[in-house]
């Protein structure tokens, strides 16, 4: 296979997993580290830093639309940036001690958990304390979509702490793993804070840019960005997050949320196999 090839072959399976990226607010990462890795045989570490640059780029491609739609909630994504960058910087810091080994079982592990866990509760389900809802609307993070007929959703923000610790787990395994980590982050806003499931893969979409961005230079300085790699990478990942953003806002939730943890199970189990046997 000579270098055309390679980069048309990356060229597809990027624009693949960035439209799965961002119909779902994971980021093209959770796809791209297992295709770069199982499929193309790129070191893992070589394969996160090329995700950590199309992370950049699908935040990029559909958070502009998003925002532009009506659907991100800039305010929680600002507020929340903080956490996950605080947590980004410390997961890139750590990964070049961790084996590569270890790295893919604990993205494994992260995907797993994310395909098992239990779906968001609705609005107004779930725990909740007084202080979590104050916290929110001192904070005005309360907002609103538009729905199925093109009328404005309102929704309120609950547990805010709980999401913003979250979060920084969430920046943690970004820096480790170059996932751009938005399973975690649209569970926690989807879960914890009770957000519409769209507004939390939205608003995961918007994030995980700055958050990538906060450990991809670190691993730039340790040489683990190959622009051969990382171009062709990049621009499959804006080409299909592009084209994710026009379908979400007239995909069915329940479908979305089966297709989300379907992905996710599937790259998971693939991820722990391979770690565990050495394969990578």
């Amino acid at each position: 296979m000579n270098i055309a090839e390679f980069s048309g072959l990356l060229f597809a399976g990027s624009l693949v997993a960035g439209f799965i990226g961002s119909l779902t607010g994971l980021g093209g990462g959770v796809v791209l580290v297992p295709l770069l890795t199982l499929a193309f045989g790129v070191d893992m570490r070589y394969a996160i830093g090329a995700s950590l640059i199309s992370v950049i780029a699908t935040s990029s491609g559909a958070a502009a639309a998003y925002v532009r739609e009506g659907f991100s909630n800039v305010r929680i994504g600002l507020f929340l940036e903080i956490a996950t960058s605080l947590g980004a910087l410390v997961g890139a810091a750590v990964a070049a001690y961790v084996p590569t080994e270890g790295l893919a079982i604990l993205f494994g592990a992260v995907l797993m958990f994310s395909a098992f866990a239990p779906a968001h509760a609705g609005p107004g389900g779930g725990t909740d304390t007084e202080a979590g809802r104050s916290l929110g609307t001192t904070l005005r993070l309360a907002g609103s979509y538009p729905g199925p007929s093109g009328e404005m959703e309102h929704y309120d923000v609950h547990r805010v702490r709980v999401g913003f610790g979250m979060m920084t787990i969430a920046g943690a395994i970004s820096g480790l793993l170059g996932i751009g980590s938005g399973a975690v982050k649209v569970l926690a806003m989807d879960l914890a804070m009770n957000l519409p499931f769209k507004v939390s893969t939205t608003t995961s979409n918007f994030m995980i840019g700055v958050t990538a961005a906060a450990s991809a230079g670190i691993y730039l300085d340790r040489g683990y960005v190959d622009p051969g790699l990382a171009m062709p990478v990049m621009l499959g990942v804006v080409a299909g997050s592009l084209t994710g953003a026009r379908l979400l806002a007239g995909a069915d939730v329940g479908h979305l949320r089966m297709f989300f943890r379907a992905v996710i199970l599937v790259l998971g189990v693939e991820m722990i196999y391979n770690g565990w046997t050495g394969r990578l």
